[in-house]
């Protein structure tokens, strides 16, 4: 018999039922208030021993009246001390009166209590072992998984920003501005101008650089997701939640942590990321205990967060929070004189992969490039640019017919609103494609977004399939 850890309740766990056995179920937890004053004796060590319920005190009134509902009438139970647990028990009771009791049974009985209860203490730690063996191993998957993208984001930020004009120039003087800062940055520009590779510049340049920089792509994550990618959850914070999970912020500790496309951040968790950045503090999902941290935050968007501020659709005290050095990406269209170091630096990177080598690109290809609007930026001019490494046996470099002259934008329409040139953009792409999304030839590739990011663009502008 064991006492539970709450003391309220008593299990029966394991029984040697033979004729005269009174009925006490096996395995269900029972009331302590059916025997107040037997549980009492036991917790303090003492035996107790009684040949007819009329023989217990006074005090032991609704104890006999218990015995009486589980027809029995004589019982001897010992304490059991073990070494995790003192709440152990050992007993022999009858439906009779008076049962004999052997002047060694006592020493027998207790000997016999003290090897099932450490038997069963012994399977309980061995279980209890192998649990936290498990939890530790679950705990080093993720902390490999979380070693992979700390790899994968160092690797992602050893590019090099490409290109010699001015527009870039004084993105570069702006970086080695704040760089040796703490301040929160926000880097805008549309969709493909090299936000993230910038974002990494600045983290390289920074005081923090031999610590990580943590990517968070707040348009790629689901929406039940993010707060616990962001600020962590412990075991059983919800449904599916079936281990502790160590938030961005925390594994970015000391270093950075980079905010990509924050415009999307969904309006209830912009209270909670404002606190951050106010106090540096905040609490996993499940937790009361609040975690301290010191992360710089560098954020980027494509959006007008003036705009959404106005819409009422993201909060003007987080905007001014981050945008306290703000950090505009020129557009590929106004620094056309980049675009020969970059072409050079892609058809050098994706002919190594292929094993191809080519000697020259011709002028007319060049003139070419320099020419197209690039609406998908220096992401569409990368996608291009491998096609081309592709579909060239070499040593020339051949365009064939990538660049869409229809896919060009029109004059712009002062009367419409950025919204919807980015939904007639994304609906022009979507066609062009046949609707697919995925793939090297998908829309996503096209438009230089993550297949996420474009899919939740779609549903946020009513995108429909004809």
């Amino acid at each position: 018999m064991r006492l539970q850890p709450c003391r309220t309740q008593f299990m029966v766990t394991h029984n040697a039922d033979v004729s005269g056995t009174p009925p006490y179920p096996v395995g269900t937890p029972l009331p302590v208030s059916l025997f107040p004053w037997i549980a009492r004796k036991l917790i303090e060590r003492v035996v107790v021993s009684f040949a007819r319920p009329e023989d217990l005190p006074a005090e032991a009134a609704l104890d006999r009246r218990s015995l009486d509902m589980f027809q029995t009438r004589s019982s001897t139970y010992i304490p059991i001390a073990a070494l995790r647990s003192s709440e152990y028990s050992i007993g022999i009771s009858s439906s009779a009166d008076g049962i004999d009791r052997p002047e060694d049974l006592l020493p027998k009985l207790r000997l016999l209590g003290e090897l099932i209860v450490n038997t069963l203490e012994r399977s309980k730690a061995e279980l209890e072992l192998r649990e936290r063996l498990e939890e530790i191993e679950r705990l080093k998957s993720r902390l490999e998984q979380e070693n992979i993208v700390l790899r994968d984001e160092i690797k992602a930020g050893k590019g090099m920003i490409i290109g010699d004009s001015d527009a870039l120039n004084y993105v570069l003087f702006r970086l080695k501005q704040v760089a040796p800062t703490d301040a929160t940055v926000l880097i805008l520009g549309e969709t493909g101008t090299g936000k993230s590779m910038v974002a990494h510049a600045l983290h390289d340049m920074s005081t923090r650089r031999d610590r990580p920089m943590i990517t968070v792509n707040c348009a790629a994550l689901p929406l039940n997701l993010i707060e616990s990618e962001l600020f962590g959850r412990e075991k059983g914070a919800f449904t599916g939640a079936h281990a502790r999970q160590v938030g961005r912020f925390e594994i970015a500790n000391n270093g950075t942590i980079f905010l990509d496309e924050i415009g999307e951040m969904p309006l209830e968790l912009q209270a909670k990321l404002l606190r951050v950045l106010q106090d540096g503090e905040f609490e996993r999902l499940g937790s009361p205990r609040t975690i301290r941290v010191d992360v710089r935050v560098i954020a980027s968007t494509c959006r007008d967060l003036k705009e959404e501020v106005r819409n009422r659709r993201f909060r003007e005290d987080l905007y001014y929070r981050l945008n306290v050095f703000p950090v505009s990406i020129p557009p590929l269209a106004k620094r056309t004189g980049d675009i020969p170091l970059l072409v050079e630096h892609f058809v050098a990177k994706h002919a190594r992969k292929l094993g191809k080598t080519f000697a020259s690109i011709p002028k007319g290809t060049m003139w070419a490039l320099q020419e197209y609007p690039w609406p998908g930026n220096v992401r569409e001019l990368e996608h291009v640019i491998e096609q081309a490494v592709i579909m060239s046996p070499g040593p020339v470099l051949l365009l064939f017919d990538q660049l869409d002259r229809e896919a060009c934008p029109v004059e712009p329409d002062g009367s419409k609103t950025l919204e919807a040139v980015e939904r007639e953009h994304i609906l022009r792409v979507l066609h062009e494609t046949r609707w697919r999304i995925e793939g090297q030839r998908g829309a996503a590739a096209v438009l230089g977004l993550n297949p996420s990011t474009l899919r939740f663009r779609i549903r946020r502008l009513g995108i429909k399939r004809p």
